[in-house]
């Protein structure tokens, strides 16, 4: 089992949320009225305006390729340690992620205000608690983005896709491995962190105090032990933490939304429980301290729950 039981527990709990959370953002993003007319799910305009118009068919070309490209300028940003272009970066996708989430439930003025605020609070003062908390929103927000642009089909395929990638990625090149443990390092990590020891990891280092050493002139050798003792630096013990990627929590949400978008309401709060049964048999299979994709997982988790879905319309 990769984590104690009571740290999995608590990552499947609130990828759960998230998931739930996200169809709930996603689901007050339609517009019944236009919906009514038209004959097909039609979702209102963005708090900053249009979606970009896109085939929905081919649609996950577009998605595909900017991931691609967005890791590939991370991992640059990454190589000339340029951090506080990363963090700008960081800091615009998430505003922009909580604002749109934040619209649908609230005033665009008041979500507007809360979204800068905890942006610049995920960024500058990160912790534990508001780095997991700002999670379950961020990804409503992309799925009220990306959803209406997609159909079943380029969901399914864009699934596949990514699933493949992130094998390759986490497995072969290892690169996934290095933009985790960079963005952990850097305090602008998009996921999930959850520490063994809960309340009592902080993202922002601490720096080392230097041992306080009493004075005393009885002889030459104590002077030798107080410099000796002043140039040792304290050690601290670093905290264990469970980590799951952004995109592990997002592309699941995202086909969720899609059956949401083009079978129905309850049909894809059914995707959900797959999607974390899958992420629940990669934590019992998987072995300690070792990486694994979560995307194969989740996305077959994510293509059986369908089938059911299917199955149930038949009955």
């Amino acid at each position: 089992m990769k984590h104690t039981l009571k740290i999995t527990l608590i990552l499947l709990t609130i990828f759960l949320l998230a998931q739930f959370m996200g169809i709930a953002t996603l689901y007050k993003y339609i517009d019944p009225l236009k919906s009514t007319e038209t004959g097909e799910t039609t979702f209102k305009e963005l708090p900053f305006g249009e979606r970009p118009p896109i085939d929905e068919e081919t649609s996950y070309l577009p998605i595909l390729l900017a991931i691609l490209i967005g890791t590939g300028l991370l991992l640059l940003l990454i190589k000339f340690k340029l951090i506080w272009i990363w963090k700008g970066w960081f800091l615009i996708a998430i505003f922009i992620a909580l604002l749109v989430s934040f619209t649908a439930f609230m005033k665009p003025e008041l979500a507007f205000l809360l979204a800068l605020i905890f942006a610049f609070w995920k960024i500058f003062k990160p912790n534990i608690w508001i780095q997991n908390l700002t999670e379950i929103f961020i990804y409503g927000g992309l799925a009220a983005i990306f959803v209406p642009m997609l159909n079943l089909f380029s969901v399914s395929i864009l699934l596949i896709l990514i699933s493949i990638y992130d094998a390759y990625a986490v497995w072969k090149s290892k690169h996934m491995i290095t933009l985790a443990k960079s963005q952990a390092k850097a305090k602008v990590f998009a996921g999930l962190l959850i520490p063994y020891q809960l309340g009592k990891m902080n993202l922002k280092e601490k720096k080392a105090e230097k041992p306080k050493i009493k004075k005393s002139k009885t002889s030459s050798l104590t002077k030798s032990a107080s410099k000796t003792a002043t140039k040792t630096k304290i050690i601290q013990k670093s905290v264990r933490t469970a980590i799951l990627g952004g995109g592990d929590i997002a592309f699941p949400l995202i086909f969720a939304g899609v059956i949401l978008k083009e079978i129905g309401l309850w049909q894809s709060l059914i995707i959900p429980f797959f999607a974390l049964a899958g992420l629940a048999v990669l934590f019992w299979k998987a072995e300690e301290k070792k990486f694994y994709p979560a995307m194969p997982f989740i996305s077959a988790g994510c293509f059986i729950g369908l089938g059911v879905v299917w199955l149930i319309s038949l009955l």
